[in-house]
């Protein structure tokens, strides 16, 4: 795990190697519904938050939890993330890549959009 601009990242090798060891963390996804339909990642009871309601919508979110935050390149989950960071929750993390890392490094079959 690494930091850019402050905000501490998962890279998607990483990730996957969580999800095959049963440690999932709290994923959150910041884009838009249509895109969900185009391209996610793996099922593992992601929360979708469009970025434009993040703000409105951060009560759902336990500051307890350990959260990776992901978007279709990881720009809008980096903003995600550290508005989390800047408010309270410690243990969260920019998914780097977003949804085209994980086609990238982990499952290539993914469709790209």
């Amino acid at each position: 795990m690494q930091e850019a601009a402050g905000v501490p990242e998962i890279t998607p090798t990483e990730l996957n190697a969580r999800f095959e060891s049963g440690d999932v963390p709290v994923l959150v996804d910041v884009r838009e519904p249509f895109e969900v339909d185009i391209i996610d990642l793996p099922e593992h009871g992601q929360t979708l938050i469009p970025t434009g309601e993040f703000a409105a919508r951060l009560e759902e979110l336990d500051p307890e939890d350990e959260l990776v935050i992901y978007c279709r390149s990881g720009q809008r989950s980096e903003q995600a993330a550290r508005y989390l960071l800047q408010n309270g929750f410690e243990r969260v993390f920019n998914l780097r890549g977003g949804v085209l890392g994980w086609r990238e490094e982990v499952d290539p079959s993914l469709a790209s959009y």
